[in-house]
């Protein structure tokens, strides 16, 4: 380091240039070195020349710049600190499109680590400048304005708000349909990170006319693209009923549902969500999803996902889904996803919220339900904090339904039903209490466990008539 800094200065501008990027690659390699250029005082010297020099050092000193500030917000503090913010900014204004790139790439670093330093960033006036960047010819130069943008966007409804004055949703809009992926993936995470701070702003994002336009990503051949096209809907959708239901009729729904289904791993998770978001607004949005088979399709996720944070996330969906109305349980009941549900919450290698979530989707689930098939495994495997809930359903379902209290009988329900040990006076208790009211007497007494001994007791004790 303090060999290459007086280098910075030396006559020969290939010298200088050479020094500077050797300076970026070592800051760039861990932060440790990027610690050793703040402490060399190699900052300033680097911003002076940022003023003065050629093309070429410009491009190395922002190179430098973006490679110490790349670590840590500390270290971007520190560019901050010694007035790099101004000249990287009037960089932006240059005639070259590396020096511009150069720039915004710092620019996008030092702002993505919190939002003070996004503030400070916005404060010396990039955003205009990026929004000008974005609509240059080169696509290197527009990826990076974007991903700059997108990372000033993030941290707060204010900042998103500054990227929106300054007119940028309009122009990245335009850029959906553009051939370049990195492109598009920068574009659809920016307008992400607009959309999801407020219902407000996922309107402005809503009526630069993105719709239907950006449906066609979730067909694309880059995962990238597919998983930030999802996430752009689903931090739409997940607003308002309203926002919700302007995706449905978008086609959002089915077409997210069929991406899911194309893709796998964490490609899926913004999707996934965006239905479970969908569905808990109404019973509508809800009926919508399974109108458009989004159920079989989480419930492959649930089943065949090996992360438990996927799995997690497609059995809050389900849960979200199947709490409506019985109608809405059944549905999601039918595809064989409450025993998944059953087993991913008892299984002791679950992680914790993966057995909260799925505890919380049977319990949704089943609290709707009155398909008594799909309940009726649950007798024999269910623990007793689940129990109680399918004791319950039955309790509702079988004095309205004699084909029901038929079958509950024969399939061995019943007989069950009567070993189940609950505190007297327990809700428990009072569910049992209204089964067992459904039946003559004699019927539960000869299901009842120590029936057959009682009866052998009889037998024993029993004088025959003798003519």
């Amino acid at each position: 380091m303090s060999l290459l800094r007086p280098l910075l200065l030396d006559v020969v501008p290939t010298i200088q240039q050479t020094a500077a990027l050797a300076l970026g690659r070592l800051a760039n390699y861990n932060d440790d070195l990027a610690e050793a250029v703040v402490k060399g005082d190699i900052l300033p010297q680097l911003v002076y020349s940022l003023a003065e020099q050629n093309r070429f050092y410009k491009k190395a000193a922002a190179f430098v710049l973006r490679a110490v500030g790349k670590h840590s917000p500390q270290l971007a503090q520190a560019i901050v600190d010694c007035g790099a913010l101004d000249t990287l900014v009037i960089c932006l204004e240059d005639f070259d499109p590396g020096v511009k790139e150069a720039a915004a790439w710092a620019l996008g670093y030092i702002a993505r680590h919190n939002a003070e330093l996004s503030q400070a960033v916005v404060d010396a006036g990039a955003v205009p400048l990026l929004v000008l960047c974005i609509q240059e010819p080169e696509i290197a130069l527009k990826r990076i304005a974007a991903s700059a943008l997108s990372d000033i966007a993030k941290h707060s409804p204010e900042l998103a708000q500054t990227v929106v004055d300054a007119g940028a949703v309009a122009h990245l809009a335009q850029m959906i349909l553009n051939p370049d992926a990195k492109l598009k993936h920068q574009v659809l995470s920016a307008l992400s990170q607009v959309a999801k701070h407020s219902v407000d702003l996922a309107e402005m994002v809503v009526e630069a006319e993105i719709f239907p336009v950006v449906l066609t990503c979730l067909k694309d051949k880059d995962e990238y693209v597919k998983k930030n096209a999802c996430t752009l809907i689903r931090e739409i959708a997940k607003h308002t009923p309203e926002l919700s239901q302007l995706v449905v009729n978008a086609g959002g729904a089915a077409a997210v549902i069929d991406c899911i289904g194309s893709c796998k791993g964490n490609t899926r998770l913004p999707g996934i969500m965006m239905l479970g978001y969908v569905a808990a607004h109404s019973e509508n949005l809800a009926m919508a999803v399974i109108i458009s088979k989004g159920v079989p399709q989480l419930s492959v996720c649930l089943s065949e996902e090996p992360e438990d944070h996927i799995k997690a996330a497609a059995a809050w969906a389900l849960g979200q889904i199947g709490r409506h109305t019985p109608e809405h349980a059944r549905a999601v009941a039918v595809t064989n996803t409450l025993p998944v549900l059953l087993s991913l919450y008892m299984s002791t290698e679950s992680s914790e919220d993966l057995q909260v979530k799925s505890k919380k989707a049977i319990k949704n689930i089943l609290q709707k339900c009155t398909y008594l098939p799909a309940l009726e495994p649950f007798l024999y495997d269910a623990p007793p904090n689940i129990l109680k809930h399918v004791v319950g359903q039955f309790s509702k379902v079988l004095p309205h339904d004699s084909k029901a209290r038929r079958l509950f009988v024969t399939s061995g329900g019943l007989k069950k039903v009567q070993e189940i040990k609950a505190e007297p006076g327990s809700l428990l208790q009072d569910y049992i209490n209204s089964i067992n009211n459904c039946y003559p007497e004699e019927i539960v007494r000869y299901y009842s466990p120590g029936y057959s001994d009682t009866l052998l007791q009889r037998v024993d004790s029993y004088q025959p008539l003798i003519n």
